[in-house]
């Protein structure tokens, strides 16, 4: 079965502003129209945070991890903050995805494809738009790109100016990674550079060390014996993502590039869409359907074939391969029975995807002390599940969708330190969602590699 259009969508003409007639869920009420159009007028004014040729080049190495040629390691933060735009963070969050995708191309002998949560990161669904303490009921806090954490009426007042303060730090953030990667701070032949203060501490270091002295003396083997300057690993492309939420501010940012005959968002390389948003007749699915950028939808499990097939023929009408990436996120409990239905349904449809799992987020729980966390055996459970039923089923598992962070964080229980319920207020530190630190990352990476060598 192939996607193909119908008559109507084949006529249907897209606008960036043509959610704003359908149904559009997450979006925070501005009672200031005014600012609010002050704000979005200036934002479109200013320059796009990423270039065409960037999100062409994702495109091109999307479609070939859908091929199994190369693996995409997207991870990082759950939810950005403003004050976290520093350049200690910055550096710790992008040693972390180094390092992890060093051990990945060590262990799958393929190129490791890095896109980044981060750079615009700023904004999170809530399960409701009322938050209540007490007699007092405010709006929800759906982070900082919207409105302010403080539980007082004028913090949670949505405010436009943050839709620029959002652009600022996200500018800001990518500029600095675009520095480090330029000026060789993803160098291989200087691995030792990416470090964090305390790796010496993890019981992983050693395997770790092992694979950096080989990829040294590897490189510098064909440096000498053939004279050759292995310059392109002194730097590596790196890519930005976040959850395309709130589309006023995708939507400033989406420019029409006359050269390409395309609309692009250029706010990041690749926004996905969640499962609270992808109702293929919501503001959201109308949004992405118009822009040219590859992108991501979060299927969990009340995600239905019908339903899955339904925003493909939408969002990917000409089956381009690069295109769409599913990013599964069921559970360990539920991942066996949901996936291998929508596998199957995506593979008689002939639909070209990139299949990565997201092992973070259908295995969150709340322990005694009220701490939402996540149980590393859970996460690396749902992860094995994930390489085994897409190889029973002929598919390739071409990445892995991480929340983490180079901080020392106690956020998600077990771990090589056996990290536990009452380790967890030693460092909590997350603004929403419980995140790996370093350790349990590189736990991770080691266990991919070996999944994918079985």
């Amino acid at each position: 079965m192939a996607f193909a259009l119908t008559d109507k969508q084949a006529t249907d003409q897209w606008s960036p502003d043509g959610w704003l007639a359908r149904e559009t869920l997450q979006q925070p009420v501005y009672r200031d129209t005014e600012a609010l159009d002050a704000a979005l007028k200036e934002l479109s004014a200013l320059p796009p945070i990423v270039t065409s040729w960037e999100v062409e080049s994702l495109r091109g190495a999307i479609a070939e991890a859908q091929q199994g040629e190369s693996f995409v390691l997207q991870g990082g933060d759950c939810a950005e903050t403003f004050e976290e735009c520093t350049s200690d963070i910055i550096v710790s969050r992008l040693k972390v995805l180094l390092q992890m995708s060093l051990v990945l191309s060590y262990g799958l002998r393929k190129p490791i494809v890095r896109i980044g949560r981060m750079a615009g990161q700023y904004a999170k669904p809530r399960s409701a738009p009322l938050e209540s303490r007490e007699e007092v009921s405010l709006p929800s806090f759906r982070g900082d790109l919207v409105n302010r954490e403080s539980f007082t009426t004028g913090d949670r007042e949505p405010d436009p100016k943050l839709l620029l303060r959002g652009y600022e730090r996200a500018a800001l953030t990518l500029n600095f990674i675009r520095s480090l990667v330029d000026g060789g701070f993803a160098d291989l032949h200087h691995p030792e550079n990416w470090d964090l203060d305390w790796v010496n501490h993890s019981p992983q270091s050693q395997a770790y060390e092992v694979i950096v002295d080989r990829i040294t003396r590897s490189l510098d083997f064909i440096e000498h014996s053939t004279g050759r300057d292995l310059s392109r690993l002194r730097r590596t492309d790196f890519y930005t993502s976040h959850e395309g939420l709130l589309l006023h501010y995708e939507q400033a940012q989406t420019r029409y590039l006359d050269h390409r005959g395309l609309w692009y968002d250029l706010t990041a390389h690749f926004p996905w869409i969640g499962m609270r948003t992808a109702a293929p007749d919501g503001g959201h699915v109308e949004f992405f359907r118009g822009v040219a950028n590859p992108m991501g939808i979060k299927i969990g499990p009340g995600m239905t074939p019908e339903w899955l097939l339904d925003l493909l023929r939408i969002l990917n009408p000409k089956n381009q391969p690069g295109r769409i990436t599913l990013i599964h996120r069921m559970g360990a409990g539920k991942v066996g029975d949901v996936l291998p239905p929508l596998i199957d349904a995506v593979q008689r449809a002939g639909a070209l995807v990139l299949w990565m799992c997201d092992p973070m987020h259908g295995n969150i729980e709340t322990v005694a002390n009220g701490r939402k966390t996540r149980r590393l055996e859970n996460i690396e459970a749902e992860l094995r599940q994930a390489f085994e039923l897409h190889s029973s089923a002929g598919t390739v598992l071409g990445g892995v969708h991480l929340e983490l962070t180079g901080e020392n964080v106690t956020e998600c229980i077990g771990g090589a330190r056996g990290l536990d319920e009452a380790g967890l207020d030693k460092s909590y530190r997350t603004q929403v969602d419980p995140r790996l630190n370093y350790e349990q990352a590189m736990e991770l990476a080691m266990l991919i590699t070996q999944q994918a060598a079985a």
